[in-house]
């Protein structure tokens, strides 16, 4: 049995933001990307969580990401904001860029984020979340280095690219939040069984040759596995096109990897749309959402996107998160 710590979301992000710290970033570099990780561990996505900090800290320490990178905005038009993030984490560029965005979308009714030169930026959803609670309904996209292949190909075009919505509730919690990838598991996730040494469901990623495989290493080395066939395919491009094409950021195919050490940085790139519902619905946003979200609650058995990811931060809020003391071990150790 997997030896385990409990820890709290406060004790999460203490320890992420020292380690990240001790790497060599800045402190105003660390805190966002420290508070993600504690809300990211609280909804059960482990793969993105303290398993991700000893990565981020070997990637400051080789250059793929500058921890002391000040990201640059601009604001080019009353709609539009942009964030040039200068190689370092994205989440401080879209911190930075959220403080502009959503005073701008409840002016404007519409306005929208373009980040460039920019770095993995962990659970989207939990961006799009943060546009939810200001009262928005949050659009995000983000692209990554390509490892889906083209529909009848096999040489990798463009990233797991997800794409995330979420609509605010009346409660200040998200009503309706999606946040899934372009491929059928994110990659991440196939890097963890190949740390781990666990073979891979039939279905999750393709070897060089296009046909599947369980072998995480062989998969890594071919492509994912988008989800819905052609269809994932589809939305890879979509998101590619907003997230990259329209940010000027580097497409997937050009970007360095997210794991390993080797390319220097991805400046890879994301895109968000945040719109006042009250300015398109004038007062019937809430009704519309609710009567959806009963319609589906209505039938038993059924469940909303997110739901699984919902009741599990209402719990970690309470009780804190059960980690792998290996990875913490691995983590004190930096410090």
């Amino acid at each position: 049995m997997t030896d385990i710590r409990t820890l709290t979301l406060a004790e999460i992000e203490d320890l992420s933001f020292r380690a990240l710290v001790a790497a060599g970033t800045s402190e105003e570099n660390a805190r966002p990307l420290a508070m993600a990780t504690a809300a990211t561990e609280a909804d059960g996505v482990a793969s993105h969580g303290l398993a991700y900090i000893p990565i981020y800290c070997e990637h400051v320490q080789c250059g793929k990401v500058d921890g002391l990178a000040m990201p640059v905005l601009s604001h080019p038009k009353p709609g539009v904001v942009t964030v040039d993030a200068a190689t370092g984490f994205a989440h401080s560029a879209i911190e930075k860029g959220f403080e502009a965005l959503i005073p701008a979308a409840r002016e404007q009714g519409v306005a929208v984020l373009a980040i460039n030169n920019s770095y993995n930026c962990g659970v989207l959803g939990y961006h799009t979340y943060r546009l939810a609670q200001a009262g928005l309904v949050g659009l995000g996209f983000t692209n990554a280095p390509a490892s889906i292949a083209p529909s009848g190909g096999s040489k990798p075009v463009v990233g797991t690219n997800p794409f995330s919505v979420a609509a605010p509730g009346p409660d200040g919690e998200p009503a309706l939040l999606i946040d899934q990838s372009a491929s059928t598991i994110a990659k991440s996730e196939v890097m963890k069984h190949a740390r781990e040494g666990k073979p891979i469901p039939v279905g999750w990623a393709l070897d060089a040759d296009g046909n599947p495989t369980t072998d995480p290493e062989v998969g890594l080395k071919g492509s994912m596995a988008p989800s819905g066939g052609y269809k994932g395919v589809g939305v890879a491009l979509m998101v590619e096109l907003l997230a990259a094409a329209l940010t000027g950021a580097t497409l997937g195919i050009n970007a360095s990897p997210f794991s390993g050490t080797a390319g220097g940085p991805p400046k890879t790139g994301q895109f968000f749309i945040a719109i006042d519902p009250g300015a398109t619905a004038q007062g019937a946003f809430e009704t519309g959402v609710s009567g959806l979200v009963a319609a589906i609650r209505a039938q038993e058995g059924s469940h909303l996107p997110g739901d699984g990811r919902n009741a599990k931060r209402l719990t970690a809020r309470v009780n804190g998160v059960a980690v792998n003391s290996s990875t913490l071990a691995k983590i004190e150790g930096m410090l």
